[in-house]
This record gives C-alpha cells, structure tokens and sequence, in this order.
C-alpha cells in the first residue's frame, strides 16, 4: 500500500517526512497536481459498479486501490504549469483528481472538504470557543464605526489579515501588527478587517498535533522585547522552541477541535499570558513543523510518517479526526 503525498516541489517539511516513510520502506509517491496534465497523469473508469483509477508521476505508475492514505500538504492548483494554462483546465484538472482521489478507500490528512472549511478564520474562532479554548476579544468588521468602539472597550489591540498569506506569486506572509492608538479606522469600510485585543505574552506557543499526539513547543519571549513585536514570525528573538507539557484543560480542548474539524492534522498557535493561560490565536491545517523540530527535537515527522503509514480499515471511509477516532487512537 503507498503513501500519497501532494504537495509543491519545494517543500522542506515534506521532505522530512518523506526520508522517514523511506527508512520504513513504505512506499511513496508525491506528487505536485499544478503538473497535472503534463508530467502527472491520472486514469479512472466506472464500469459495472466498481472503480479503478491510476496516477502517474517521475515514472510510477500508481494505482489508486493501492493508496493507503493522502497527505495534501502544500498542493500547487491543477494544471498550473500545463503548457496553455487556463481556469477552465485548472478545474478540470481538480475535479478529475480530487474525484477520484475521492472514490478510494484512502485516509486524508487532511481531507480537502475539511481542510476547506478549516482555513477559515471567523470558523476556527467560534469553533475554539465551543471547546473552551480562551479566545481574545475579537472583531471582524467592515464599520468604522464598530472598530472605533471596539478600540474603546479595547484600547491595545492588534490586527491581522482574516485570511492570512497575500495570495501573490509566491504567497507574502502579512504580520501581525500592533493598533497605534490614534488610529482612526476610516479605512475599515474598504475590506473586512480583524482587531483582536492584544495578549500581553511571555511566550508563544506551536502545539502540533498529529492524530491523537499532541507536541506542544514554547518560545519565551524577552523581558525586554519590544511591544511592537507582537508576531513571533517577524519578531528578533533568538529563543529556541523547547517542548513544554500540554496543561489538560488545552488538550481535552485541542481534542474536541480536531473532532469537530475532522482534522487529523492541525498547527495551533497560542500566546502565553503572564499567568500562565493559553490563548487561542488560529489553526494553520496544512502549517510547516520543520523549524520546530529542528529546536525542539520533537519527533513529529515520525508521528506525521506513522499516521500515513498505518493500515487502512477495509471498506471504511474515513475523514480528518473521524479515521484516528474509528482506528483506536
């Protein structure tokens, strides 16, 4: 049975997993669907009820029934680099692939309906309030008027993009910034903007979960650091990430989300208060791990390998959370 992997060319974090299903000897095909058609191919007939589907890639040829589970990592958009690209052909391509990627017996990490719903931000944040996970205060509003009275209750907020990376060519992480206090908001009515009451933290937190396995890393942040510095991706610390406990009232929560969600995989980022609380920010579904293991020396390429790599339950289809929780985890 293969392993499927779907995700760009460069892709370190990829890589990582990929070198620990090959000590393994699990068989691995990945693959980049922007190559599709060209150096991917794919084949499916439905004839007399049944199925069979094979794809193509670097010279394998791969049939579908044989797949033990997807990981859709970091897909480029079908047909993206075909020689006449186009919207039309890029649907095509996906709907053939993903269809039939669909008919399969295969587990998902995560499964692209719910990796779908899951990027949305508004989502995860009434989704971690259902599981008691502590949300900063947050508006997301399109009302100047509503911003100005939300920085009233509020006075030290940040703001943040609600869908994330600026979707240019490659895509530009926008950062989290602090709200100067003069801010007038007038800007607001030209796109929904997010303003969230800052946590005054001293450290965040990446909480990686792999199925049912939690691995929670901390970076501490200087006594000393700059309060503007409220995005640990751009901030100047040279703390490393180091592996602290999960407190159980977070894990039980993190359980529930990923349940909720039908995610098997999730990147969660918190910010430690002064008392030692965790605050939810959001859950990146497909976020990298690499720098975090490299730190940490957290074993999450293994998990991440493991949980591919585990034997189908036959004639079950299983999404996200919901394939662990039928497995025994």
């Amino acid at each position: 049975m293969t392993v499927l992997i779907l995700t760009c060319e460069q892709d370190v974090t990829a890589d990582m997993v990929v070198a620990e299903l090959d000590g393994t000897g699990v068989p691995v095909v990945r693959l980049d669907p922007a190559d599709l058609p060209g150096p991917v191919a794919l084949s499916g007939e439905y004839v007399r009820g049944g199925f069979r589907g094979h794809l193509s890639a670097g010279g394998r040829l791969v049939s579908m029934s044989g797949l033990r589970s997807v990981w859709v990592r970091r897909p480029g958009a079908p047909a993206t680099r075909a020689a006449e690209p186009s919207d039309w052909l890029t649907e095509e391509s996906a709907q053939a692939l993903y269809g039939m990627l669909r008919s399969t017996d295969a587990r998902w990490m995560n499964h692209p309906d719910a990796a779908r719903r899951a990027r949305h931000k508004p989502w995860q944040l009434s989704l971690a309030q259902r599981c008691g996970l502590p949300v900063p205060a947050t508006l997301i509003t399109t009302f100047p008027q509503a911003a100005r009275d939300f920085a009233d209750r509020f006075p030290d907020l940040v703001v943040k993009p609600v869908s994330g990376a600026h979707p240019q060519e490659p895509p530009r992480a926008v950062p989290t910034s602090r709200v100067a206090p003069d801010a007038d908001f007038a800007a607001v009515a030209y796109g929904p903007t997010l303003l969230q009451r800052r946590v005054v933290k001293r450290a965040d937190i990446r909480l990686t979960c792999v199925g049912d396995r939690l691995f929670a890393a901390r970076k501490a942040v200087a006594p000393d650091a700059d309060p503007d510095e409220v995005d640990v991706r751009f901030a100047a610390s040279h703390a490393p990430w180091q592996p602290v406990d999960t407190p159980s009232s977070v894990a039980a929560g993190i359980r529930t989300y990923l349940r909720e969600a039908q995610l098997a995989y999730g990147a969660f980022d918190f910010a430690e208060d002064a008392e030692g609380l965790w605050w939810f920010l959001e859950c990146n579904q497909s976020g990298q791990f690499g720098f975090v293991q490299i730190e940490s020396g957290q074993p999450i390429a293994a998990a991440v390998a493991d949980w591919l790599a585990a034997p189908t339950v036959p004639g079950v289809r299983s999404t996200g959370a919901r394939a662990w929780a039928m497995e025994g985890h």
